[in-house]
């Protein structure tokens, strides 16, 4: 099974549970919540997968496109579309993260699957997050 998806949007990172002392409750912070959903519409808008979820490995590449900021110049903007040296916040591995605990039920059954992770931050004409994952 082969996978290849992309999210239409900024990378974020996964943020920390957080505890509300009135209720007593633990809750997902609004921003997290809000990317997870926005990587299961892209998952499900492209496969509808209604069988029965693989217990296999799987490899995973995870490519963070981001624009370059609007305040540099054309040509500074230029040379960085064909550089792979995008060493700003958010760390590749929570980016990782945030996806993959994205997929679980969807893809796979749980994200202790994936036996193998590429994580690429690149700059790009848009911000995106492409998404392959491949059963080994």
């Amino acid at each position: 099974m082969k996978y290849n998806f992309e999210i239409k949007e900024k990378a974020i990172v996964k943020e920390r549970p957080r505890y509300n002392p009135k209720t007593k409750r633990i809750y997902t912070p609004t921003k997290t919540a809000s990317f997870e959903e926005k990587v299961k519409w892209a998952f499900k808008a492209k496969y509808n997968v209604k069988t029965e979820l693989s217990t296999r490995p799987f490899k995973a590449k995870i490519i963070a496109v981001f624009e370059p900021a609007a305040s540099l110049s054309k040509k500074k903007k230029e040379e960085l579309l064909f550089k792979i040296d995008y060493t700003k916040k958010p760390d590749a591995d929570n980016i990782a993260k945030i996806v993959l605990d994205s997929l679980n039920g969807l893809a796979y059954k749980d994200d202790s699957q994936v036996s193998a992770l590429l994580v690429l931050k690149d700059y790009g004409t848009e911000n995106k997050v492409i998404v392959e994952l491949e059963e080994i």
